[in-house]
């Protein structure tokens, strides 16, 4: 396994073939307040790029092509987050996208644990360690800690979302599935809206 750090944008010319897995990093989880950091990138080959990204232009338009790139699917984990603060910070609607947290709430209903940590170790037998997830994300230079935490996000996430699709089909539920991929973008936009706390489907 091998990661590759790109200072500010992907290098021209790679290519993630049909799918790609993402994640991204950032100074907290307030969206408007805190900024986009890294976003990390692995097409299940055991290796991960991450892209460092220089703010606050944010000038990565081969990142943003990829992200936006109709032949590419983008895998998550809580996907929500991340396209939004592409929507924010890069100004782009990311999709078609997955997200396997989403999955894994229809299909692993015998458990409430769908955190990235728990998934990955039920499904692909792999412990990941969480200790940098709160660290200086917008430092100059990236700990080598930092930088495999970072890849340990979405190295696994193809074989997840292989076990998870087997499951929802096994249970009836990948149209239902699909149906919450294709509003997640949207719903992400609500977040960066001001809509982050309001379920819009409630009655009241």
């Amino acid at each position: 396994m091998t990661n590759h750090l790109h200072k500010g944008d992907l290098p021209d010319g790679l290519s993630f073939g049909a799918s790609v897995a993402v994640d991204s990093e950032t100074m907290g989880l307030r969206i408007g307040r805190d900024p986009l950091c890294v976003v990390q990138l692995s097409a299940g080959d055991g290796d991960a790029h991450l892209v460092q990204l220089i703010r606050p232009d944010y000038e990565c338009p081969n990142l943003k092509r990829l992200l936006t790139d109709p032949a590419v699917l983008k895998i998550f984990h809580f996907g929500r987050f991340d396209i939004a603060m592409f929507a924010l910070h890069l100004g782009v609607t990311t999709g078609p996208v997955y997200c396997t947290k989403i999955a894994s709430k229809l299909a692993r209903t015998y458990t409430d644990r769908h955190g990235l940590k728990d998934v990955t170790k039920e499904l692909v037998g792999v412990d990941i360690s969480k200790a940098q997830q709160s660290s200086d994300w917008g430092a100059k230079t990236l700990s080598p800690e930092q930088q495999a935490y970072a890849a340990s996000d979405v190295l696994n996430l193809h074989a997840i979302k292989a076990k998870l699709d087997a499951m929802l089909e096994r249970e009836g539920r990948a149209g239902l599935a699909q149906a919450c991929f294709d509003f997640l973008p949207a719903r992400a936009l609500l977040d960066v809206a001001g809509w982050e706390d309001v379920d819009i489907f409630a009655h009241s």
